[in-house]
């Protein structure tokens, strides 16, 4: 029998004491207007969230366990949310925010979730779908099509570019490669190479990786593409007219309730307020400044271009906000969904081990569902697992294993769920 645990009294006065801290902070937060244009004040969740309210005495063993995982991979800090059937039942940061200003993980720090970035944009895509303005057979390139820019048409030298869909962007089987670098971090090359003179634009870059030959014929096979959503982050801009962070904002995060997610920035003096500061792994070097500036920076802080990797990989958020998307595309009523059933099915849908579902990295017969990112300086990890449990963890330090890393956060997850699921309370966070 599930054991029941319940508010302690000290972490309900602690609740209230934020609840009214966040309520005082909202006044002087600006109204924004919502859909509709009228004006409405907006409750971030993040705001309402602090470490207390998460300690529970029957969990103290897990967080010892999460504490030894992340010493053993030196990992400075991270945050962690637990939903059951769409309530948010955990929140917690460990470690540091930012460590040399003292300052400690909570569940209301945003981070860079690096690739689960491109679950955020597959939605978009489908609600677009869903409005009858997109179809997932509908090529991007060529006259009247959907990307039909002569910035870029002009320069495809390979036909087959000419076939590629959008639901084939999606899947990672566009055909385009790794063959020269990954384009989206690649910079320096690209300034070089195409003898630009600065850092490209999202325009330039594709005007100048569509110059190139892919590496197979669209839809034969598939290869990991962050370049594939870029352009699908470009496709949105098309169609609605505006820019891709106002759309996804206004039109996708939203309605699921998310008011803190942003695309980020490169620089760590340029972070929002409530952003942690990343770091390396131990060993790494200073590297040369994506723009060709002559810098050398930590790669963290302008090896990339991170802000141009837009729909790819630049999303800042918490664990817990993206709990509440990740509620609001889960097929279960609790929270209504902003896609309709027949979408999530569709995105959700098994093939074979060798086909990508549509945003998720992958999902299983089973029912259970999984989304990663890697970045130099974080690494981010979605777990939806079929009995309507969602795990998500994001660090804000590299590992010397890169992405494969969530394999260890998965493995983590597994044992954590074995031992202590069982005492994760009843309430519900999201209400708080």
């Amino acid at each position: 029998m599930k054991k029941r645990v319940f508010l302690p009294a000290a972490v309900l006065l602690c609740a209230i004491a934020v609840i009214i801290a966040s309520a005082t902070s909202r006044r002087n937060r600006p109204a924004s207007p919502d859909r509709t244009g009228s004006v409405q004040e907006t409750v971030r969740l993040n705001d309402t969230l602090n470490n207390g309210m998460s300690d529970i005495p029957e969990l103290v063993p897990m967080d010892q366990s999460i504490r030894k995982f992340l010493k053993r991979w030196e990992i400075k800090g991270a945050s962690l949310a637990i939903m059951r059937n769409d309530s948010l039942v955990y929140a917690k940061g460990y470690g540091w925010a930012d460590l040399e200003d003292s300052i400690r993980m909570e569940p209301g720090n945003i981070l860079r979730m690096a690739s689960v970035s491109k679950l955020i944009t597959a939605t978009g895509i489908m609600s677009l779908k869903e409005k009858g303005l997109i179809s997932l057979q509908d090529t991007v390139f060529g006259p009247g099509k959907l990307l039909d820019d002569s910035l870029y048409t002009k320069s495809i030298r390979d036909r087959r570019i000419f076939n590629i869909t959008v639901e084939q962007l999606l899947r990672h089987k566009g055909g385009f490669t790794t063959g020269h670098g990954d384009p989206m971090f690649s910079s320096q090359d690209m300034i070089r190479q195409f003898r630009l003179d600065g850092a490209p634009d999202s325009r330039t870059l594709v005007s100048c990786e569509l110059t190139r030959w892919l590496g197979f014929t669209p839809g034969t096979s598939q290869q990991y593409s962050n370049f594939g959503y870029l352009l699908l982050s470009l496709i949105i801009e098309k169609i609605t007219g505006e820019p891709y962070e106002q759309y996804i904002t206004q039109e996708i995060l939203a309605p699921a309730g998310c008011y803190d997610m942003h695309i980020a920035r490169n620089y760590y003096e340029d972070r929002y307020p409530n952003e942690v500061k990343y770091y390396m792994q131990s060993g790494s070097v200073p590297c040369e400044e994506y723009n060709l500036s002559g810098r050398m920076v930590e790669k963290c802080y302008g090896g990339s271009n991170i802000t141009g990797l837009s729909g790819a990989g630049a999303w800042v958020g918490s664990p817990a906000e993206l709990c509440r998307f990740v509620a609001s595309i889960d097929g279960d009523d609790t929270i209504p969904d902003i896609l309709s059933k027949e979408s999530i099915a569709e995105m959700t849908e098994y093939f074979d081990p060798q086909t990508f579902s549509l945003g998720w990295n992958d999902t299983k017969p089973d029912g259970e569902w999984t989304r990663t990112g890697t970045l130099s300086g974080t690494s981010a990890l979605v777990k939806r697992y079929p009995d309507g449990e969602c795990w998500i963890m994001i660090t804000n330090t590299g590992t010397y294993r890169g992405p494969y890393f969530s394999k260890y956060v998965s493995t983590l997850f597994r044992r954590c769920r074995e031992a202590y699921s069982r005492y994760l309370p009843d309430y519900n966070l999201f209400g708080s």
